[in-house]
């Protein structure tokens, strides 16, 4: 529980910073049933998106990712790479690496929000205290969509089997070294745009939700899928009547359903189309009802507060978007509008998925 104290007792978004800052080796010694567990801060950006730094290299060249439940990749662009998207961000000097090692393997990955292509390479891969040594990963060397990004690269947190390089990723190379006690992580993700969201690897810190976790059985092993019960709002099933997919990302910023159903949820609470989002009155957020979201017999209320963003202009808007996933059965992703609400454990030893209430 010694966060927590930490947490309370420094106040100020500065102060906090800076206090991360100076002891973040210190905070990521925290344990948990005897395990360490590392906790990395992440940068809320807008709402919309959770970044963190690592590092890759020797000496250490430190990178913005997204850390990505709904994705199995790791990538960040490489110093060749000449989209205009990579000459905005932080580009990996491999020539600058005494540790780099490259391979003649290409690769490419199709995002909701945009696509890649890359080469396979190894190097050392730092995330707060772990290190992986000689990891493979990917270097960009075209990228299209990710002009604008608050983030150079993509950490893929999924299953090996949906990996696009085919490298190991990550999570399960940290694993098989026994660098993680526990072959868990979990995300706490800010509202408001706060300060404080973190990812956590090998174990749970439980001073960041209340109430007890609740462990959701995946489909199957493979992929961060849950089958969902239905959704609701007061008191009648409104989508996902027969039960549907649920896919939990991290990676993707808004609630995503199946089109026709998207419109029947926007229509119920009453919102209007206008360019590519649908509004609402902002002095209306607080009367709306709340959507249900039934996982496992468990009822997860998101509230009007939570399911509604502010844009840029200061209007209204919510966060139910048509997602593009092509499948036979109905899929919803639950992305980080449903994780601000939630606390979410990815526990790779058991293949479930806890949630409980998010502090």
């Amino acid at each position: 529980r010694r966060v927590k104290t930490m947490r309370n007792t420094v106040s100020g978004k500065n102060m906090l910073n800076n206090f991360l800052k100076e002891h973040a080796y210190r905070l990521s010694q925290i344990s948990f049933r005897g395990s360490n567990l590392t906790t990395l801060p992440l940068r809320n950006i807008m709402d919309l998106m959770y970044v963190g730094n690592i590092t890759i290299g020797t000496p250490p060249q430190e990178f913005q990712v997204v850390f990505d439940t709904g994705s199995s990749d790791f990538w960040v662009p490489s110093d060749f790479c000449t989209s205009p998207a990579c000459s905005t961000h932080v580009r990996f000097i491999h020539l600058q690496s005494s540790t780099f090692r490259p391979t003649n393997k290409t690769f490419r990955i199709t995002y909701g929000s945009g696509r890649m292509k890359g080469v396979v390479v190894h190097d050392t891969v730092r995330i707060g205290d772990l290190v992986s040594t000689d990891q493979p990963f990917g270097l960009s060397v075209e990228e299209y969509g990710f002009e604008g990004r608050a983030y150079d690269g993509i950490l893929g947190l999924n299953y090996p089997n949906i990996s696009w390089s085919g490298a190991i990723p990550i999570f399960d190379k940290l694993k098989n070294q026994g660098a993680i006690s526990e072959p868990v992580f979990a995300f706490y993700l800010s509202k408001d745009e706060r300060e404080g969201s973190v990812v956590m690897f090998g174990g749970v810190d439980h001073c960041y939700y209340e109430g007890v976790l609740n462990w959701v059985p995946l489909i199957q092993a493979g992929d961060w899928i849950v089958h969902m019960d239905s959704i609701s709002m007061k008191r009648k099933v409104i989508a996902c009547s027969g039960g549907c997919e649920a896919i939990v990302d991290t990676g993707t910023s808004a609630i995503e359903g199946p089109r026709r159903l998207v419109n029947k949820i926007q229509k119920l609470i009453g919102a209007r189309p206008r360019h590519s989002k649908h509004y609402v009155s902002c002095s209306a957020v607080n009367t709306l009802p709340s959507i249900i979201f039934t996982i496992n017999g468990i009822n997860y209320p998101v509230p009007g507060r939570a399911y509604v963003l502010k844009d840029s202009r200061g209007r209204c808007y919510t966060v139910f978007q048509e997602n593009k996933v092509s499948s036979s059965t109905e899929t919803w992703i639950l992305g980080d509008v449903f994780l601000r609400v939630y606390f979410s454990v990815f526990d790779r030893g058991n293949d479930r998925i806890g949630l409980a209430r998010a502090v």
